[in-house]
This record gives structure tokens, C-alpha cells and sequence, in this order.
């Protein structure tokens, strides 16, 4: 725990609005996003909660500003990867399958990024000012069009409609299946009791993969 002095410049908050949210991330890596909560938030970063609230208007206004940072993080690991992997030479099928295994394997590296999108809008978009909603909203515009660009730039058979559609789609399904694909522990302890309902368990990666081939049907022209 880090204590902190009062902070006299916009340098210095910029310091403690940081450090508030690197602590929330690693808390993250600890524990769901349900039990991540201001107080103790405020303890590991060494501030009162009062303090905490000078700087972010809630709990959640802390994980939203930390899914936009994770996502921005993310475009590049994505850019990076489709830079290594799509052959712009290849058929349209190929580079498509190729697209869909890239948005998989980079967002199941991911799990902070993956559990922030599943609460996204039961969760972190309430208990928000409107100040604090409109910056969040702008931002993810702004990244939406980024990564209909990196899209284009591999896959331009699909037109900025079709990619649109696929972004919207794989920021959608990924908050659905992930949490299906996490359940709760007593759903987990059925299934290891239980073999034919375990057949009906979900593995996150090959869930998604299969999700988002299917979109890319249906938005790829033929």
C-alpha cells in the first residue's frame, strides 16, 4: 500500500488518478469484478474513500476509465497480431479465418479486458455521471473506428458497414460468452458430478471462434 500526500498539481493527480487505477487492475487479477469494491480499492491505493472520490465519481467510473485503457491496449496486441498473421495474398476465406483467430487469441489473453466487457452495461454504466458516460461513450467511438480501419486494411471485401458489424458483434459476444463460460461454483461442481450436463459446458475461445465465423457469414458479401 502506497500512502500518498495531498496532491498540489494537475502532474500530481494525474500520479494518484494512475495509481488508483493500477491498483483496481491488479485487484482485478484477484478477483471477479463483483467483489472489487471502493473501500478496499481505497486501502491498497493508501487513500480515504473520500479521496478516491476526488478523483474518480465512483467505482465504477474507475472501471470504465480501466476497460478504455485495456481496450486501447488491446487494438494494438490486435493490430500486431493481424500484422503477423494475414497474408494479403490469401483467398478471402483464408484472411476472414485468419481475422476471427486473431480477435480470439488476443482477447482470451486478455481475462481483465474479457471480465470489464461482461459487466460493461449491467454494470459499469450505471452508478456514472453523465460527464463521466458521454467521455466513456466518445472514446469507445473513437476506438470503434480505429479498429474498423485495421479491419479494412486486411479484409477490405468487407466494407465499413460489414466490419462495423463485426467489431459490434465481437465486443457483444464476448461479454456473453465469457461469463458463461465462468460460472459460478456450484454450477462448476454439477458439472464435474455430472457428465451429460457437462456436455453443455462452455470453453470461452472455441465458443467465440465459432460465434464470430458465423457472423462473418452473414456480413461478408459472396
Amino acid at each position: 500500500m502506497t500512502t500518498f500526500q495531498r496532491a498540489r498539481s494537475e502532474e500530481q493527480r494525474a500520479v494518484r488518478r494512475q495509481a488508483i487505477l493500477e491498483t483496481a487492475a491488479a485487484m482485478l487479477a484477484e478477483m471477479p469484478v463483483a467483489q472489487l469494491s471502493l473501500n478496499e480499492l481505497s486501502r491498497r491505493v493508501g487513500l480515504a474513500k473520500s479521496n478516491v472520490l476526488n478523483y474518480f465519481d465512483s467505482r465504477e467510473a474507475v472501471l470504465l476509465e480501466l476497460l478504455d485503457a485495456e481496450t486501447r491496449e488491446w487494438m494494438d496486441q490486435f493490430d500486431a497480431e493481424l500484422t503477423a498473421t494475414v497474408d494479403l495474398a490469401a483467398s478471402v476465406d483464408d484472411r476472414a479465418g485468419v481475422l476471427v483467430d486473431a480477435i480470439v487469441t488476443t482477447l482470451e489473453s486478455r481475462p481483465m479486458l474479457c471480465a470489464l466487457i461482461s459487466a460493461q452495461a449491467a454494470v459499469l454504466e450505471h452508478n456514472v455521471s453523465v460527464e463521466v458516460a458521454a467521455a466513456f461513450k466518445r472514446s469507445s467511438i473513437a476506438n470503434y473506428g480505429v479498429m474498423i480501419q485495421q479491419v479494412l486494411a486486411r479484409l477490405p471485401e468487407l466494407g465499413e458497414d460489414g466490419a462495423g458489424r463485426l467489431l459490434a458483434a465481437t465486443v457483444m459476444l464476448t461479454g456473453v460468452v465469457w461469463t458463461h463460460a465462468h460460472p459460478s461454483a456450484a454450477i462448476i461442481a454439477v458439472y464435474e458430478s455430472d457428465p451429460e450436463i457437462a456436455a453443455f459446458r462452455i470453453t470461452f475461445a472455441p465458443a467465440l471462434r465459432e460465434s464470430l465465423r458465423t457472423v462473418l457469414v452473414g456480413v461478408l458479401p459472396r
